[in-house]
């Protein structure tokens, strides 16, 4: 479908593909339209929702200037999935060992593995960047206890929230890996520390913003290019701990299943993280805050909610959404608001043919608490192709 509202009474137009858009995340919407480094315009995705400063599912291209909390604290979430060269018959009928062989292999929350077991060259490859950042600012170090052991060994691990595993079927019945996780604790300090500083700096330039949380560094700020090289950073480490945790993964189901393949079909994206682009005949930076890049032919995953459908997609380079789709399903209502509304009882309804966890522990990420991802999938048509349609099967949660 086409663009669905314009908001024009910004200083930027925000172009919103969608008709579902809560009252909370339109004035964010507006809010960020009346920043004077704003580029052509704002895009919101058909998942959109409020966020904190700036709504999730949102597309943010700036001349000049990068609005950390827009980026966020998981810097680089996102999706890693492949296609396995088996099908579901060669599945065993009860998933549960695999799901518990997966969590036995893949810390949870806050934990991280027991060792440094990641290989040496990609600690020393990423231990020069981190170093330089913790150099010129040793209050992110501060902020973390034990910042390089624990750096180290959450690589490979899940987190919490939403993040999650899944094995999926497609609509051919072959078996798909998918996953979603960020930059865990030291991605999470490095965003917190820079959005203060940002914060800071409005301060002592008497900046006067519609919220709080849109505080920004522009080009000629002190702290604009350590928050680039940190950023980037974090980024890096968010798309390395995918690819680790994907190939701790693959060890399990070597170990409980027959012999199979990997197939070419990999993807690895980002879904909340900042890049330089070209768009509208300007060089600028394009922050995609719960969004992901879908330029032309280009392949991307968009998840619905736990039990229910996921995508592979392929980009159609819309320019009008800065090359971009939405992440998911988008939240219809807040965690506590969903856990307040449903129980166990709900967990087993929703998850229904889903190998996972069905306890208290999940309630606040059932399918109910989310849009339909068939009305966000329709509303975004003009963005992205359907590749392949997935169906979980196990879901280990963080």
């Amino acid at each position: 479908m086409p663009i669905q509202k314009i908001i024009s009474k910004g200083k930027v137009p925000v172009k919103i593909f969608t008709d579902e858009i809560e009252a909370d995340a339109m004035q964010q919407l507006y809010n960020i339209a009346q920043l004077p480094f704003i580029h052509s315009h704002i895009a919101a995705m058909p998942d959109v929702h409020m966020g904190k400063g700036a709504a999730i599912g949102t597309v943010i291209p700036t001349k000049g200037a990068i609005i950390p909390a827009a980026v966020g604290v998981d810097i680089g979430c996102g999706m890693n999935a492949i296609r396995l060269s088996i099908k579901a018959t060669d599945l065993p009928d009860n998933l549960r060992a695999i799901r518990l062989a997966i969590e036995e292999a893949i810390p949870v929350g806050f934990d991280m593995h027991k060792t440094d077991w990641v290989h040496r060259s990609t600690v020393r490859a990423l231990s020069d960047g981190l170093d330089r950042i913790l150099e010129k600012h040793k209050k992110i170090k501060a902020m973390q206890k034990k910042p390089y052991q624990t750096w180290v060994r959450q690589i490979g691990t899940l987190g919490g929230g939403n993040h999650f595993i899944e094995l999926c079927l497609d609509e051919n019945n072959d078996v798909w890996i998918m996953l979603h996780s960020g930059s865990r604790g030291i991605g999470n300090a490095i965003g917190q520390y820079f959005i203060a500083l940002a914060k800071k700096d409005m301060e002592r330039h008497n900046v006067r913003l519609p919220d709080k949380d849109l505080a920004y560094f522009t080009e000629d700020a002190r702290y604009f290019d350590d928050y680039v090289e940190a950023v980037e950073w974090a980024q890096d480490y968010a798309m390395i701990n995918r690819r680790e945790m994907m190939q701790l993964i693959l060890k399990v189901l070597t170990k409980k299943l027959r012999k199979f393949g990997v197939t070419k079909e990999a993807i690895n994206c980002h879904h909340n993280y900042v890049t330089r682009e070209f768009h509208f005949g300007e060089n600028i930076f394009v922050t995609r805050k719960g969004a992901i890049r879908a330029g032309s032919d280009e392949l991307g995953i968009i998840p619905g909610s736990m039990g229910d459908k996921s995508y592979i997609v392929r980009g159609k380079g819309n320019p009008q959404s800065f090359s971009s789709c939405s992440h998911g399903a988008g939240r219809t209502m807040s965690r506590t608001a969903a856990k307040r509304q449903f129980g166990e009882h709900d967990a087993i309804r929703q998850t229904e043919g889903v190998e996972c966890r069905k306890d208290k522990s999940i309630i606040d990420e059932l399918p109910a608490a989310y849009k339909d991802i068939d009305t966000v999938m329709e509303h975004q048509n003009d963005l992205v192709e359907v590749v392949h349609t997935l169906k979980q099967i196990v879901c280990v949660k963080g």
